[in-house]
């Protein structure tokens, strides 16, 4: 399918390198004068709220000014979306976009804004790899020996997943495409309450996050087959990836920064370069991994072509599934 603003959000992305006007060089000399907001799409307490905080206080310690963080959750993250998109592009007003951004372009038929069109891509932050456990109980050890019994059991494998159209339930969506099987999708409210019953034996597979489900899979609760990944992770390095038994496999969530349309290109490099020097500090590239996650520094314009190929990416696979949201 082809995004009709596609090159216009690449465009955007690469203009961050461009040559500003002398007005606004002076202005990013001066930026930030005052407190600036991350906006979070999400609750409280998440392994995005966490990311958030720490990028903002790192931010807030760099450039002298507090980047306050405020929660604004709703419908898929659209609500705190839509509130970026029509704040003044003045670099005051932060989003922490994630893949629920790429998501969403193709999950809602009506949204009050055009993501690919009126977010500026700022800067990657960090990406959350998911893992492929299975209750202790399950007969397959091995991601070859669970894809031999869904093709005969299908119907009677649950998978779980925080919601219609989450990051995790689209990754297991794209392994059965990619695998050829079927399971049975049962949607939660969140994460949380989909491994809750998952340790109850009332789901046999999920595609969880790290942070959510490592310690269950270190304890023995539940059972490790892979990793989404592209390749292992450092953390868990005796743990395969799905695509060494699924050629061509990845899927990750991430969470990154963005910012309205028409930004200044100088804030956004400003910014950008913050960013990345936070990502390259020991301590910070420390908390990222033990939240499961890996550091992925990024210039505005990679940034922008990685959400165009994530955007395509879940469009096929929310087409092909017919995935409806909640």
């Amino acid at each position: 399918m082809k995004f009709p603003y596609r090159r216009q959000f690449l465009h955007l992305a690469a203009s961050a390198a461009a040559l500003p006007a002398v007005s606004r060089i002076a202005w990013a000399q001066t930026y930030p004068t005052r407190p600036a907001r991350i906006i979070v799409p999400f609750a409280p307490a998440g392994s995005t709220d966490i990311v958030a905080r720490l990028i903002g206080q790192w931010l807030s310690e760099r450039l002298g000014q507090q980047f306050i963080i405020e929660n604004r959750p709703g419908a898929g993250s659209n609500v705190g979306t839509e509130a970026v998109v029509n704040a003044p592009p003045d670099g005051y007003t932060l989003l922490l976009v994630g893949a629920s951004s790429t998501i969403n372009v193709t999950l809602y038929e009506k949204l009050n804004f055009s993501f690919l069109r009126d977010i500026t891509p700022v800067a990657g932050i960090v990406s959350i790899p998911f893992i492929m456990p299975v209750i202790p109980s399950f007969p397959a050890k091995t991601v070859s020996e669970f894809i031999a019994y869904a093709k005969v059991n299908g119907r009677q494998v649950n998978m779980g997943s925080g919601g219609n159209g989450t990051a995790g339930h689209l990754s297991g969506e794209l392994f059965k495409m990619m695998a050829g099987i079927e399971m049975v999708h049962v949607p939660y409210r969140g994460e949380a309450p989909a491994l809750t019953d998952m340790l109850g034996g009332q789901l046999q597979v999920m595609f969880a996050t790290v942070p959510a489900s490592v310690e269950y899979v270190r304890t023995g609760k539940l059972r490790a087959l892979a990793v989404t990944t592209a390749s292992r992770l450092e953390a868990l390095p005796d743990i395969p990836t799905v695509g060494e038994f699924v050629a061509g496999y990845e899927a990750s969530g991430w969470q990154d920064l963005g910012a309205p349309k028409n930004t200044p290109a100088d804030i956004v490099a400003k910014l950008n370069k913050e960013t990345n020097t936070a990502l390259a500090d020991p301590k910070m590239k420390a908390r990222l991994i033990d939240l499961g996650g890996t550091p992925m520094p990024m210039t505005p314009a990679d940034f922008g072509k990685f959400i165009v190929a994530e955007t395509e990416k879940w469009a096929k696979v929310i087409r092909a599934a017919n995935i409806k949201p909640e």
